[in-house]
């Protein structure tokens, strides 16, 4: 998923949160869970993300 993982070498165009916030301010601002990705590899992993949620509670 990530191309420098890969051996690619890709500009990156998006700012990834590693962890996602949902809707955790302190996740959110954080610059260490910030990571910056090409539009692919973002896409790819925001849509594993995005269709297995995880819930606590």
């Amino acid at each position: 998923m990530k191309c420098l993982a890969q051996g690619k070498y890709v500009t990156a165009t998006v700012v990834d949160h590693i962890v996602p916030h949902l809707g955790d301010h302190y996740l959110m601002w954080s610059d260490t869970n910030w990571q910056a990705l090409c539009k692919s590899c973002y896409d790819k992993k925001t849509g594993t993300e995005d269709s297995r949620p995880v819930y606590s509670y």
